[in-house]
């Protein structure tokens, strides 16, 4: 293909993908894109509520089958087989750390994202009684728009 020929078909090609404007329909300009329900919020919330709740229960490998000093079966394993020379005592220990680490990561995310949208429920009703009480006037009436117009200024 000489130059001028690539030339030519890289500009063809632009040209036919441009975007000159969203299409209509869901999720295309012009409408709201994005709804939530204050129950929406809420069932997110108490779903990330259930899995840390599932998960802290489910997901704890280093303190499973404990003993009296508090060591998991499994890391007795470890004990145990590093107390006979094997390799694999290190590697199973490391192994519990890694798995504990990434448990505790999770369980902080979904309580994160549990305590957030409660909070963010929360003060978005807040938000939204505060603003709807500074668009009324002292008689209860509706500010004119004149009013609303020195907001945006």
């Amino acid at each position: 293909m000489a130059w001028d020929e690539w030339d030519s078909a890289k500009a063809q090609r632009q040209a036919s993908m441009r975007l000159n404007h969203l299409p209509g329909g869901p999720g295309g300009g012009g409408q709201d894109d994005l709804v939530v329900n204050q129950d929406d919020l809420g069932g997110v919330g108490h779903e990330a509520f259930m899995l840390h709740s599932q998960l802290h229960k489910e997901a704890d490998i280093a303190g499973a089958g404990a003993d009296k000093e508090g060591a998991g079966s499994t890391m007795q394993a470890a004990a145990a087989l590093k107390g006979s020379s094997f390799g694999l005592g290190d590697e199973l220990q490391t192994t519990v750390s890694v798995w504990t680490s990434q448990v505790k990561s999770v369980l902080q995310a979904c309580a994160h994202v549990s305590n957030h949208l409660g909070y963010s429920k929360k003060a978005h009703a807040e938000d939204d009684a505060a603003i709807a009480a500074s668009l009324r006037n002292r008689d209860g009436s509706a500010v004119p728009v004149s009013r609303l117009t020195e907001y945006f200024k």
